[in-house]
């Protein structure tokens, strides 16, 4: 893709989280964990307002995207809405035109600079209330909103459904966090897998209630 067919953009960013994108498989689940999505409040082309913008690890690990730092670039609007949350993506020719303080604050939402992506790999998640994430988590760094895959039938390619889901990466005693309601996978047949508590247990088992 060429420089002409991206869009030219500018702002403050308000909140940068991991972008990762959901397989799931009745029962089976995996993780792409492809770069941030940062939530800017600017300009883009000829409009203004906030807008979600994908960026791969190596721009993040050169330029520490966090809330308060002012920039600009060209981005690609995606091409498949079901399978990102980010608006636009392909991201290139990013410039700071101001640092901002990197210093995050020890309650939530923490807001400071998103760790590398295999630390979130290695933290395990919860499952979020979209509700929670909205009103209070939108802007936290272990906060997630992943667009999600469902393969329904291995055996007819085109049988899959998309959806997004909210997760929680941290510590298990954020005072915002609430789980709610457990989770469905439609399978072959009718068949219905629940994803019930004791997986988000499993995954973040490792981890204490603080970490």
């Amino acid at each position: 893709m060429s420089g002409s067919d991206k869009i030219e953009w500018a702002g403050r960013i308000i909140a940068v989280q991991p972008r990762i994108r959901l397989l799931r498989s009745f029962d089976q689940l995996h993780h792409n964990y492809l770069g941030y999505i940062l939530r800017v409040r600017g300009t883009h082309g000829n409009k203004s307002g906030e807008l979600l913008i994908a960026v791969g690890r190596g721009a993040h690990k050169k330029h520490r995207f966090c809330p308060g730092i002012e920039l600009s670039g060209l981005s690609a609007p995606v091409s498949d809405l079901r399978i990102e949350t980010a608006e636009y993506y392909k991201t290139s020719r990013i410039k700071i035109e101001k640092s901002a303080d990197n210093s995050s604050p020890n309650t939530p939402p923490f807001t400071g600079i998103p760790p590398d992506l295999d630390i979130y790999r290695s933290r395990g998640h919860r499952r979020l209330n979209p509700k929670t994430y909205q009103a209070k988590c939108f802007a936290c760094i272990w906060g997630c909103k992943m667009p999600v895959e469902i393969i329904i039938d291995h055996w007819n390619s085109s049988n899959k459904k998309f959806r997004s889901e909210t997760f929680c990466y941290g510590p298990k005693s954020c005072f915002f966090y609430k789980a709610g309601a457990t989770r469905k996978v439609p399978g072959r047949r009718g068949m219905v897998w629940e994803e019930e508590d004791w997986v988000d247990e499993d995954s973040t088992s490792h981890r204490g209630p603080d970490d």
